[in-house]
């Protein structure tokens, strides 16, 4: 690691914003899961809030925005494919 003021500066923001990253994909991982466990009503009042969720990680560059649109067209197919 070099030893300019800005090289450290930019070595605990990339850290920062690692963190920030991680947490935020592991978040929207587990709502997508506990999406597609959940029954047909819960998984229909709770799809728009996932897929702002992914939009959000799309936005901050986290995931890709192609990824993000798959993401949430494989969700949207899964919900509306439950039994009623």
């Amino acid at each position: 690691m070099a030893n300019h003021a800005a090289t450290k500066k930019d070595v605990r923001q990339s850290t920062k914003r690692n963190e920030r990253n991680r947490y935020y994909g592991k978040t929207t991982r587990n709502a997508i899961r506990d999406l597609k466990a959940s029954e047909k009503a819960a998984a229909t009042e709770a799809f728009p809030k996932v897929a702002s969720m992914i939009d959000k990680l799309a936005k901050r560059g986290t995931i890709h925005k192609n990824k993000a649109a798959n993401l949430k067209s494989k969700l949207a197919k899964r919900v509306n494919a439950q039994a009623k």
